[in-house]
């Protein structure tokens, strides 16, 4: 920029410069220097003898000259830092100088725009970045996701596989393969285990009911009486490991407490020449104590065997849907009138078919009716199917239901 400003005045001054008097030195570049006054501070003046021209901006000042440098940094006075360059034109010495403020703005300018543009750079680095990492392992989050879903309670789920062919494509496929070797092997666990319930524990009953039977007559001598009680000790010390056992595998099965229920009963109604069955529908959870919902099931099963005739049928229904438990108990008794199915849970209320006699409080349905109040459910009563026999209906509320 000074270099071309000195070219700009040296081809004002003209061939014939030596000739030219001050004042027509100052006539002649005195218009360029005050146009571009704000960029440079212009002296001409001739060793040992003075200034001959000095730019109005310098307010009366001479630039200093710095022996030994033609090119050189100074301050001067009511002016500032300033960057100069001595040019020799003989017999003058000019000196062109332009302030460093406006340069070290400028520097200072593209110093934040970088920093700024630097900062833009890597958050938006860091943004892509996110968004990519985040796209491109997207099949990875799914996959971790849907597995760590899958529980021996729900086998049946799978990981979607995309329809490409890369690592995770396989990967996905492969943990697909791999839960349904595992929803095999637990199938055929629960099935062994149900075959197990009915094949062991029905037989184990039903020793024990005939063990007890001859031990309440007294034709047996003590010696045969001493061998049938240390045998019903065995036997329940074997129903219980079973039931143990049964337990465990119901648990995994999330289906302790119908199961259980189910063939308890199936050997009471055996036992009384009855015949039972049970049917399950629906997944969800129930809060419940099972100590007090088992007391409700039994009573009501109690009641359907007593009310039944030889060889009826009692039918359990259990389904799980629309927020609620619903467990019906059902036989084939005579049923009940409305009045009496509306009375049946009060307090001391005892309604005996005619020619039949069986003891009892009349507290027990009561007591199934606070049992289930309790829980925040209800139970209820109504005509069999085809107008025959009594139903008794619970519900519960399921978990997370309103």
């Amino acid at each position: 920029m000074i270099e071309t400003q000195f070219s700009e005045i040296d081809s004002r001054l003209g061939p014939d410069y030596r000739t030219l008097s001050p004042q027509a030195i100052e006539s002649r570049i005195r218009e360029l220097t005050d146009y571009s006054s704000t960029l440079f501070y212009i002296d001409v003046h001739i060793p040992g003898k003075g200034v001959i021209f000095r730019s109005t901006n310098l307010i009366g000042h001479d630039i200093p000259d710095i022996k030994g440098k033609r090119t050189y940094t100074v301050d001067i006075e009511d002016v500032g830092e300033v960057r100069a360059e001595e040019f020799h034109k003989m017999p003058f010495e000019v000196t062109i100088a332009t302030p460093l403020r406006p340069v070290r703005d400028v520097m200072d300018s593209y110093i934040k725009v970088c920093v700024l543009l630097l900062a833009i750079m890597v958050i938006a680095s860091l943004g892509i970045g996110l968004g990519l990492a985040r796209f491109v392992l997207w099949p990875v989050r799914l996959i971790r996701d849907t597995a760590k879903k899958i529980g021996h309670d729900n086998l049946n789920q799978r990981i979607p596989v995309p329809d490409v062919h890369d690592e995770i494509a396989d990967l996905a496929r492969l943990l697909n393969e791999m839960f349904d070797r595992l929803e095999t092997s637990f199938s055929q666990v629960r099935r062994f285990s149900a075959d197990a319930s009915h094949e062991l524990k029905i037989p184990l009953s039903l020793i024990r009911l005939h063990a007890e039977k001859m031990l309440a007559g007294d034709a047996l001598p003590p010696a045969h009486r001493e061998a049938l009680q240390v045998q019903l000790e065995e036997v329940a010390r074997l129903t219980q490991i079973i039931d143990e056992l049964l337990f465990l595998s119901r648990a995994d099965a999330n289906a302790v407490m119908v199961q259980s229920f189910a063939q308890d009963a199936s050997v009471l109604a055996e036992h009384h020449g009855r015949r039972f069955a049970c049917d399950h529908h629906g997944e969800g959870s129930v809060a419940f104590d099972s100590k007090w919902m088992r007391q409700v099931l039994l009573n009501l099963l109690t009641n359907a065997i007593h009310v039944s005739p030889t060889d009826g049928l009692i039918s359990v229904q259990s389904e799980l849907s629309a927020g609620k438990w619903r467990v019906s108990v059902e036989d084939q008794g005579p049923g009940l009138t409305v009045e009496q199915r509306q009375r049946m849970f009060e307090r001391f209320v005892r309604i005996v078919q005619p020619g039949k006699e069986y003891p009892g409080s009349g507290l027990g349905l009561a007591i199934c009716r606070s049992i289930v109040t309790l829980h925040g459910g209800q139970i209820s009563a109504a005509p069999g199917v085809g107008g025959k026999g009594l139903r008794v209906i619970t519900e519960i509320p399921a978990a997370g239901a309103a």
